[in-house]
C-alpha cells in the first residue's frame, strides 16, 4: 500500500477540489472530466460515459477473473454549513454524503493498481473502476451503468461508503443485507378549496393531506409483517399559502424504507389501497406517485469474506468490525444483483471528535478516510481473486 501513501497529499488536494465543486445527479461533467484526466495522466485509458461517469480497466486483457470497484460521484441539493476553507462554492449543493471521498479513494486505488498492472496480468485478474453518477436519485445511476454494459463480464463488485458514526481506521463488514430498500412516495391531494369558515362546503385538501401524512405510516404497520421493518417518513409537505384559505391542492413527499426485499416487491398495491381509503371520507382526489428506488444491498458470503480479508491485509485485523443493517438506501444494490461482492463502511469520525450524520449540511469527515478507503480499494481485487479461487468459483477465460 506504499503507492497509496505516496499519493496521499495529492489525493487530499483532489478531494478538496471535488468537495468545493459539487455537482448534482447526471450533471457531474466537471467531476467526470477531472477524474478522467487524472486517470489518463496516470497511464490508464479512461472512458467518459454519457451523460456523465467514467470507467477504466487495469490488469489482464483477457482475464480469468474481473473485479469491479465502484464509487459514486454526485452531490446533494443541500446547503453546506461546515465553514471549511474548501466548502462548496455552489449555492444549495454540497457533498454531504461523502461521495467526494469515495471518488478520490477509488482514483487513488486505480492509480496504485496500475502500478501493479503486470502482477495483475500475470495472475489473470482485471479490475474495472467505475465512477458512477446519480446515486442520490431514484431509481439511481446504477441502472444507467447496467444499460451501458459497464458491468458486462464483471465477476464480483465492491463499494465503500462513509460512516460518520465509526472512527477513522475502522471498517464495518456484514454478510447479508447491509442497507434497506428505498422508494420515493409522493401523494398529491386535490379538491375544491374555499373559505376556512365554511369547510363543509369545500373539499378540505389540507386536512385530508394531514390524515394521509399521519395515517398512512400507521396503517402500513398493521398491514405489513413487522419483520419487514417498514418506515415511511415525510421530508416535504406543502399545502396553501395563507391562513384563511383552504387550497385546492396539497402535496407530501417522503421515502419508504424496508429491510425485507420480498415485502418491498409487493408493497405498491398496498400503498394504492391505503391512500385511497384514507382520502375517501374527505371527498378529495388523492394521487399516489410511487417511484420504486432500490432493493437492499445484500453482501454475499464470498463478498463479505473478501472485504474482511482485504481490510485485514490493508489496515490490520484491529480495523475490522461487524456492522448492522441500516435503513439507508444504496443503488449499488443493482450492480450487485447476480454477482458476488459487497459494500463496506469506512469510518470518517476523528477519534474523540464530533459525531456527525450523513445528509446534513454540517457533515465533516476526517480526511484520513481518503487514504484508508484507497488502501482498502487497492487490496480488494487481490482478496477477491484469492477468495474466489479458494471457493472454486474462479471462471477461466472471458
Amino acid at each position: 500500500m506504499a503507492s497509496v501513501e505516496r499519493m496521499a497529499a495529492d489525493l487530499l488536494q483532489i478531494r478538496r477540489d471535488l468537495h468545493a465543486n459539487p455537482e448534482l445527479a447526471f450533471q457531474e461533467t466537471r467531476t467526470s472530466a477531472l477524474l478522467a484526466d487524472r486517470l489518463r495522466a496516470g497511464g490508464l485509458a479512461a472512458e467518459l460515459l454519457e451523460p456523465t461517469g467514467v470507467v477504466a480497466e487495469v490488469g489482464a486483457q483477457a482475464p480469468r477473473y474481473r473485479v469491479g470497484l465502484r464509487a459514486d460521484i454526485d452531490a446533494l441539493p443541500l446547503t453546506e454549513r461546515t465553514g471549511l476553507p474548501f466548502a462548496s462554492r455552489v449555492d444549495g449543493v454540497c457533498h454531504a454524503c461523502g461521495h467526494d471521498v469515495h471518488a478520490t479513494a477509488l482514483l487513488g486505488a486505480a492509480l496504485a493498481l496500475h502500478g501493479h498492472r503486470r502482477a495483475l496480468a500475470e495472475a489473470g485478474v482485471a479490475v474495472r473502476v467505475i465512477f458512477q453518477p446519480a446515486e442520490e436519485t431514484m431509481p439511481g445511476g446504477a441502472r444507467a451503468m447496467l444499460d451501458l454494459g459497464v458491468m458486462d463480464g464483471v465477476d464480483s463488485v465492491f463499494a465503500v461508503h462513509c460512516d460518520p458514526h465509526r472512527d477513522l481506521g475502522s471498517v464495518g463488514v456484514r454478510q447479508g443485507p447491509i442497507t434497506a430498500a428505498s422508494d420515493e412516495v409522493r401523494v398529491i391531494v386535490r379538491g375544491s378549496g374555499g373559505h376556512t369558515s365554511r369547510p363543509h362546503l369545500t373539499e378540505d385538501v389540507t386536512y385530508a393531506l394531514a390524515k394521509v401524512i399521519t395515517d398512512l405510516p400507521a396503517a402500513l404497520t398493521r398491514r405489513l409483517d413487522p419483520r419487514s421493518v417498514a418506515a415511511l417518513v415525510w421530508g416535504s409537505v406543502h399545502s396553501g399559502a395563507v391562513p384563511n384559505v383552504i387550497p385546492d391542492v396539497g402535496e407530501a413527499r417522503g421515502t419508504l424504507r424496508m429491510m425485507d426485499a420480498a415485502a418491498w416487491e409487493g408493497v405498491a398495491p398496498l400503498l394504492e389501497e391505503l391512500v385511497a381509503a384514507i382520502a375517501l371520507p374527505y371527498r378529495v382526489q388523492a394521487e399516489l406517485r410511487h417511484t420504486r428506488g432500490v432493493p437492499p444491498v445484500v453482501n454475499t458470503p464470498l463478498g463479505a469474506e473478501t472485504l474482511r480479508a482485504a481490510a485485514h491485509a490493508s489496515l490490520g485485523p484491529q480495523a475490522v468490525h461487524d456492522t448492522e443493517q441500516s435503513m439507508g438506501g444504496e443503488d449499488f444494490a443493482w450492480l450487485l444483483q447476480g454477482r458476488e461482492g459487497g459494500l463496506v463502511r469506512v469510518g470518517t469520525r476523528s477519534p474523540g471528535g464530533i459525531t456527525y450524520d450523513l445528509h446534513r449540511g454540517d457533515l465533516v469527515v476526517d480526511e484520513g478516510a481518503v487514504v484508508v478507503a484507497a488502501r482498502l480499494f487497492t487490496a480488494i481485487p487481490w482478496a477477491a481473486f484469492d477468495c474466489a479461487r479458494a471457493a472454486g468459483l474462479e471462471p477461466v477465460g472471458r
